[in-house]
């Protein structure tokens, strides 16, 4: 079923044209359809919950604020986000069928890396968001209008799906003409790179420097608002509304350490000398915990969410 398939290449001699994605296949079968449900059901908690964030911040006028604006493009980014491997993950844990094609796997990677860097500068446009209504809570109307909150948005799913088109340019140069099995659970750059028979020296140095100036630079940036924000929190008046900020700020810098921590041992170290084994755990911080979590930390402990949300349960259930 898993054979090797390959064409003639006048010049590669046989080039690979589907790839076998090995990962997670030496645990016991019981065990990977076990892994199968349990990331089934993370994969159906996070998208019903973003979908929830998405609805609740268009329907309700309550949240219809920059901050709801924001985190409503972050949830809808979650979705797809976790959907570019995850589904791929519980085919493979459940049903064994490892096999994805070519063009498939390329566009894979390329989507994973391009919804990524679109999510950095969003949490970085968030970052500024806070900082405007904590640190400059009077001209924050004044400030962060609906026509800037819409550019800020725009201007950042252009610039992470623009910046990631040089990833297609450097995929279509790797040739494959040896093994074809990935020992992953999606087409990542460390094993694409590690398999092909191309030279990807220069490859992986573009890459590697590439992808540590979009997640240093992000993180360098989210990190100098959130600390002119701690500045701010120590500076207020009220002892209720310090604990107030800190609680939120704690709970979204967890998240961040997650996201952030994960992709910087990934990708902000040279990549070749990740080892696959600690490539594929990580991942999975990066690809299942932090979509699963975010929905969690950023909306539904908030008590307006949740009233918003009870609101629209008892309107769903009189009408029917």
């Amino acid at each position: 079923h898993d054979e090797l398939k390959f064409n003639m290449g006048p010049e590669n001699g046989t080039a690979v044209t589907e790839f076998i994605l090995e990962g997670f296949s030496g645990l016991d079968q019981r065990l990977q359809l076990l892994l199968s449900l349990v990331f089934l059901i993370i994969y159906l908690t996070t998208v019903v919950a973003n979908t929830t964030i998405i609805f609740l911040a268009y329907a309700d006028h309550r949240l219809q604020t920059p901050m709801y604006f924001f985190i409503g493009n972050l949830a809808f980014l979650e979705i797809w986000f976790t959907s570019a491997t995850s589904i791929k993950l519980v085919v493979i844990l459940g049903s064994g069928r490892r096999t994805i094609s070519l063009s498939s796997c390329f566009a894979q990677s390329y989507f994973y890396f391009a919804l990524g860097c679109t999510e950095f500068v969003l949490l970085v446009v968030m970052s500024f968001d806070r900082y405007v209504a904590i640190c400059q809570p009077l001209c924050y109307a004044t400030i962060m209008k609906p026509q800037l909150c819409i550019n800020l948005v725009v201007a950042a799913w252009v610039t992470g799906f623009t910046l990631l088109s040089y990833r297609l340019g450097i995929l279509s140069q790797l040739t494959f003409c040896g093994s074809n099995k990935i020992h992953h659970f999606f087409c990542d750059n460390s094993p694409l790179f590690k398999m092909s028979c191309s030279d990807t020296s220069l490859l992986w140095k573009i890459d590697s420097v590439f992808l540590s100036f979009v997640i240093l630079g992000s993180l360098c940036i989210t990190l100098a608002f959130y600390m002119c924000i701690l500045f701010c929190i120590l500076h207020l008046p009220a002892a209720s509304g310090r604990k107030k900020a800190f609680t939120t700020c704690s709970s979204h810098l967890t998240t961040l350490a997650i996201a952030y921590g994960s992709c910087v041992v990934l990708y902000a170290c040279p990549s070749e000398y990740v080892s696959l084994e600690t490539n594929r755990i990580v991942a999975l911080l990066n690809t299942v915990l932090y979509p699963f979590l975010n929905p969690f930390i950023y909306s539904l402990r908030n008590k307006t969410v949740i009233l918003a949300l009870n609101e629209a349960i008892a309107h769903t259930t009189a009408q029917l």
